[in-house]
């Protein structure tokens, strides 16, 4: 049973840093794709980032790229998103997904593609 556990989310000053973890079990991390997504109140969910199961490719949107880093570690089947300089329109809940398999760059931030889906963890950035 493929489970995803997103921690690491919490309170923080415009400018601070958080490390969102995603935790994955019943399933080897290292051959998906993970995604990190994020929604805020009365937004639709978008898509933060990405690691491609292939090569460990990056992707950013836009608008993190260069503050937020996206990682893995596959000795302990976990995928982490380290964002700095924080902003408060990053506040959102922060989920992680997984697809087996690799993804075109065009497909990334296509949420329909992800087949497992953590809980996810509230991000609050504010003063």
């Amino acid at each position: 049973q493929v489970q995803l556990v997103e921690s690491g989310g919490g309170l923080v000053q415009p400018g601070g840093s958080l490390r969102l973890s995603c935790a994955g079990s019943g399933f080897t991390a290292g051959l998906y794709s993970i995604g990190w997504f994020r929604q805020a109140p009365g937004k639709e969910r978008e898509w933060v980032s990405s690691i491609s199961s292939s090569d460990d490719s990056t992707y950013y949107e836009r608008f993190v790229k260069g503050r937020f880093t996206i990682s893995r570690d596959n000795a302990k089947n976990t995928v982490y998103l380290q964002m700095n300089s924080l902003k408060p329109e990053d506040t959102a809940v922060y989920y992680c997904a997984a697809r087996e398999g690799s993804l075109p760059l065009e497909a990334t931030p296509l949420s329909y593609l992800y087949d497992f889906w953590g809980q996810g963890t509230q991000v609050t950035v504010s003063s």
